[in-house]
């Protein structure tokens, strides 16, 4: 199983932080997302437990189902279908106070089941995943200053 954590001090407050994150219909403004839609709503609608969302960057594509909704405060999703060997064990965003900003910590577990290679595939998802978080973070933030 492997573990990545990325976290960002952004200076707006979490509500603002919350929202963007939650709001995985526009996830294609973010840099790397080519393609991103809501499939099922979730309670509360449309963004909350039980939403069903789809992401595509580049070749990949995935669904994932948000099992953990308290804006401002925590938003956690699984990975439930992907195009590629990788068995999600969940992701967790949680958001608090920093002053007049708010600290995103961004944590997500996985593992690729495939023998021989898998830890080298783990080692490389590791890294594009947590370039992609930190990305996102980014452009939350670039979006909140403008």
């Amino acid at each position: 199983m492997r573990s990545i954590h990325v976290t960002r001090i952004i200076p707006a407050p979490a509500e603002e932080v919350f929202d963007l994150l939650a709001d995985h219909a526009h996830y294609a403004r973010f840099r790397g997302i080519t393609e991103a839609g809501l499939l099922n709503e979730g309670e509360p609608p449309p963004n909350g437990v039980g939403a069903i969302r789809l992401v595509v960057s580049g070749p990949i594509r995935f669904e994932e189902e948000i099992t953990g909704y308290d804006r401002p405060t925590k938003l956690d999703y699984l990975i439930v279908r992907i195009n590629s060997p990788l068995e999600h064990e969940g992701g967790h965003i949680s958001l608090a106070p920093d002053g007049s900003a708010t600290r995103v910590d961004w944590r997500s577990e996985f593992r690729v089941p495939v023998r021989v290679i898998g830890p080298a595939m783990e080692l490389t998802w590791s890294i594009v995943l947590s370039r992609g978080f930190r990305h996102v973070l980014e452009d939350v933030e670039r979006t909140l200053r403008t």
